[in-house]
């Protein structure tokens, strides 16, 4: 396994630039998301690494070997895409040996490897099998075998779950981050899922319009967002933010100097009216077994999202009190950055 280091990475589609002097270290052995809209130059920038896309400035480095002028297979990555790409006629065990066999690896040396990395995937009994008789998920398995018996420096994965449903996404989930675990491998993973990257990552990366926005742990991230953009886009769901002028914005104010104000539903307290800060009207509420939300309107339209445990029994069309506790406001200035005078809780 290997460091991978970016140092003032720029990237142009013609007059468009795509990234903007990006420049980041990925440590051995870590699992690093890179998240945001789309649009924001993820997949861009993994595909530099990768050398499927060229570099107008800055240099690449895996482990001590700079890459940035050499092509893909020189760089000892191995990709795994969100299209699985795997050859229809040919069996699992071909398709997960066609990469070494290409590359003059001996007939002994690919069965082992395939051997192996099938048990890791359990894929085993499934050798002889053809795509067409897989389910998606283990058709996405056997593209990452693929990668595996590779043996590469490092692991790139371009939203490899995002052609999966609902159930089997957090199943994968759960196994690329057993397969990091087992594998210690450097893993660098794109996805516009904010939830995959809470779950999986050892550390984010937030990129906004070709730019990283904050570098850090999930947690990190969830309590002391750098900015206004980091605090909205991660969560779920998303943070509740107003202006400052606003009514629900006078009623977050604490502090001077912040123009944006934001709380986490789940940090808002209910109760019964006139006991709180506001009284508000439910006009939705969504129950979703282990929790609720319950979407507040206030007078001038403004919505407000509140996280609550399942078994509350408010109900649609029912007014409420809400209690922002200051300890859990967020302060952003003019340009959308954190204000440095959080109260200390809210930093923790």
């Amino acid at each position: 396994m290997a460091t991978v280091e970016l140092s003032g990475i720029n990237k142009f589609y013609g007059a468009m630039q795509a990234l903007f002097n990006v420049s980041l270290t990925v440590p051995d052995g870590e699992f690093v998301v890179f998240v945001g809209p789309s649009g924001c130059g993820k997949s861009t920038l993994l595909r530099t690494i990768a050398g499927l896309e060229s570099v107008d400035g800055g240099t690449i480095r895996i482990g001590e070997k700079d890459v940035t002028q050499l092509e893909p297979v020189d760089r000892d990555v191995s990709m795994v895409f969100q299209s699985y790409a795997l050859y229809p006629h040919m069996t699992v065990r071909a398709n997960m040996e066609f990469g070494m066999k290409v590359g003059g690896v001996g007939a002994q040396e690919r069965h082992t490897r395939v051997e192996e990395a099938a048990k890791i995937l359990q894929l085993s009994e499934l050798l002889e099998r053809k795509p067409g008789q897989l389910s998606g998920g283990q058709r996405q398995r056997v593209a990452i075998g693929r990668s595996i018996v590779k043996k590469p420096k490092v692991f790139l994965f371009d939203e490899p779950l995002s052609n999966l449903d609902a159930k089997l996404r957090v199943q994968m989930r759960v196994e690329l981050e057993a397969l990091h675990d087992q594998l210690n491998a450097t893993m660098i993973y794109v996805t516009h899922d904010q939830v995959e990257a809470m779950t999986m990552a050892d550390q984010i990366v937030v990129l906004n319009a070709g730019r990283i926005e904050q570098v850090g742990s999930p947690m990190d991230l969830y309590h002391r967002p750098s900015s206004e953009f980091v605090a909205g886009f991660i969560g779920s769901p998303a943070m509740n933010i107003f202006d400052a002028g606003s009514a629900f914005g006078a009623a977050l104010s604490r502090l001077d100097g912040a123009r944006r104000l934001g709380i986490r539903p789940e940090h808002i307290a209910l109760g019964a009216p006139g006991a709180g800060d506001l009284d508000l009207k439910v006009s939705v509420k969504e129950q979703l077994g282990g929790e609720s939300y319950l979407y507040l309107q206030g007078g001038d339209g403004e919505r407000l999202v509140v996280k609550t445990d399942g078994e509350d029994v408010t109900k649609a069309g029912q007014t409420v009190s809400v209690n922002f506790p200051p300890h859990r406001i967020h302060q952003f200035d003019g340009s959308g950055r954190t204000l440095s005078n959080q109260p200390a809780e809210a930093r923790l």
